[in-house]
């Protein structure tokens, strides 16, 4: 068989002729997928460098070479072009090996499309409107209704869809009769003073409230001269409201001028990033993003992956950006940022506001991560899930679990548990104590599990499970498999769950399946290999105790084997014997005080 990690005739010729100067790779996939987008200062020697090694630490790296089997290289002027190219090339292909930059849909946010002639003010939860600014997402929600509801009475937005100037209007809408719009649908405002209207918009959004406090407290005084006392208390709540809201903003007042802090947490295969916006010394707000796919990629790159696919996009940047770690690609990250200063502060103001967008990272992270988690569940059934993922014929309703315990070679048992939709059945649950080579070889316990489980159920006439999932690797796979096949039911479907990276073995596949740690599939598999686990640990134990008491009382006369029987059905452990009383002995059927006192002696006499 061909070494997965050398490539091949046709690959190897071309890495033999690739540049050496700075540009963007992209491996493709034996269909011509793009599987992963990658910059390079040298680009001969990093994409050689993939086929150099084993990647034995590095499991993600090995599937990804697993699968390549060509590549593009585009080359570039200089590591800043790289950097942007490969960001773009990476919204383009959305690669399966790249770090994922997650679009929010959880939270709605506001956008003012401000490429529009007459912008509009809108919620939405996709950033897809071109040359829209964004505000947000706000987590509250009712907070951003309010800020929307201000806007509408505050300033003359309109509210249309129409493509003005181009549409026109022969008469302005209700909102125009009701002062809530100046109707430049009917060329009644223009362009201009429009404009102006906005930028007072994006100043309220982005947390410069004074100017909008200052026109309520004058409508209010106004509507409470001519006696409109409804619409004066109204304007008063207004006031009361904008306060509230931007009390919990002035509560880091602890420095001056402005920045952009961005915190950061991750944790297993997500990563959470924070901006927080420093206006004037203040928090004026806080935005968030998700990472997908990092578990292997360094902190770092993940750093680095945010600000190139978030931050520079971003507009009304501040003149100081502070960070948690030096990214990956700083220098181009400062020639792409001008006039930014980039800060990795260790203490001082900055190290304070720091710390609190890392605490709002891990604050989001673990909150999404119980959101998905709860969202999935919901969602599908991990039934069903799993047998797609496997790609069952028949969706698994029920499945059992194997697991062989032992300790040091000894008292060695297997232990099958069985899951009926998903859920634990133990009238079903079954032990077995292993004989022969099983005591010392994994593979043969699996085989001897297998057969005697399998044999009993057709004696018996019951049903097969729809799927066996066995405890181990590919050589715990192939003895479960040939021990079906020896028995006559080469069709039961059997996988197998390796503990140390999750990964599923199926036969006839070379790969082994890894799942999303939140896929309702894994989980499913993982509760049922735990509860096997925990089911054989504990007969593992029984037998080793029940071994320890007989021995030890083998040679007291007096006690043969049934009375060592009942000794353990009361006590169940030799320790307990030990400690028991004279008396307590003595109650067990078949035992004098006498006899009670004579085996509490010996006992004692061996600690």
């Amino acid at each position: 068989m061909t070494d997965p990690l050398t490539p091949s005739a046709a690959l190897a010729r071309k890495l033999d002729t690739l540049p050496d100067g700075p540009g963007v790779y992209l491996w493709k996939d034996a269909s011509g997928t793009v599987i992963y987008v990658g910059k390079a200062k040298r680009l001969r020697g990093r994409v050689r460098s993939y086929f150099l090694g084993d990647h034995a630490e590095s499991p993600k790296s090995r599937l990804l070479v697993r699968h390549i089997a060509d590549v593009e290289t585009i080359v570039v002027p200089d590591e800043v072009q790289s950097l942007l190219l490969e960001n773009n090339l990476i919204k383009t292909y959305q690669p399966r090996f790249n770090v994922r930059l997650k679009d929010d849909k959880s939270y709605p946010s506001i956008a003012v499309t401000l490429k529009e002639p007459f912008p509009r003010v809108l919620v939405t939860r996709r950033m897809d409107i071109p040359g829209a600014r964004y505000f947000g997402p706000y987590t509250d929600v009712t907070l951003m209704r309010r800020s929307l509801a201000l806007i509408r009475r505050m300033f003359t937005v309109r509210s249309c869809p129409d493509d003005l100037p181009r549409e026109r209007r022969e008469r302005p809408c209700l909102d125009y009769h009701i002062g809530r719009c100046r109707a430049p649908c009917v060329g009644w405002q223009d362009q201009a003073s429009y404009r102006a209207m906005i930028e007072e918009v994006i100043d309220f959004l982005g947390g410069r409230t004074v100017d909008v406090r200052s026109q309520v407290r004058d409508l209010m005084a106004a509507a409470s001269e001519r006696q409109d006392y409804e619409r004066a208390r109204e304007l008063r709540d207004t006031l009361k409201w904008l306060d509230r809201a931007d009390t919990p903003a002035a509560v880091e007042v602890t420095g001056t001028g402005d920045a952009d802090v961005i915190g950061y947490a991750r944790d297993g295969d997500d990563a959470v990033g924070v901006l927080l916006r420093i206006r004037d010394g203040r928090l004026i707000g806080r935005e968030h993003r998700v990472l997908e796919n990092v578990e292997e990629v360094p902190d770092a790159e993940v750093l680095g992956a945010l600000l190139v696919r978030y931050y520079l996009p971003a507009e009304a940047r501040a003149d100081r950006v502070v960070l948690p770690l030096p990214p990956a690609d700083l220098e181009e990250l400062e020639a792409l940022l001008p006039g930014v200063t980039v800060l990795v502060p260790q203490r001082g103001t900055a190290a304070r506001w720091l710390e609190l967008a890392d605490q709002n990272a891990r604050h989001l992270l673990e909150s999404l991560r119980i959101e998905s988690f709860e969202t999935d569940e919901r969602a599908e059934d991990p039934v069903y899930a799993l047998g797609r993922d496997l790609g069952l014929s028949v969706v698994p309703r029920s499945l059992i679990c194997v697991d062989i315990s032992t300790n040091q070679g000894r008292d060695t048992v297997g232990s099958l548990v069985w899951f009926e939709a998903g859920r634990p059945k133990k009238a079903e649950y079954r032990k077995f104590r292993i004989q022969g080579v099983g005591q010392q070889d994994d593979f043969a316990a699996i085989h001897e599990v297998i057969t005697r489980y399998l044999t009993r159920r057709r004696e018996e006439g019951k049903p097969l499970p729809d799927l066996a999932v066995i405890d181990g690797g590919k050589g715990q796979l192939g003895a479960a498999r040939a021990a079906a096949d020896a028995v006559g039911m080469p069709e039961l479907p059997i996988v197998s769950l390796a503990k140390r990276e999750e990964e599923i073995f199926r036969v006839g596949r070379a790969d082994g399946l890894r799942l999303p740690r939140r896929s309702p599939s894994l989980r499913l598999l993982q509760r049922a290999r735990d509860e096997a686990h925990r089911f054989g640990v504990a007969y593992s134990r029984k037998r080793r105790s029940q071994r320890t008491i007989t021995s030890e009382l083998l040679d007291i006369p007096g006690v043969g084997p049934l009375k060592r029987t009942r000794l353990l059905e009361r006590f169940g452990s030799l320790a307990a014997v030990r400690t028991a009383s004279a008396a307590e002995i003595a109650a067990v059927p078949g035992f004098s005080t006498t006899l009670a006192e004579r085996v509490l002696a010996t006992l004692r006499s061996r600690t």
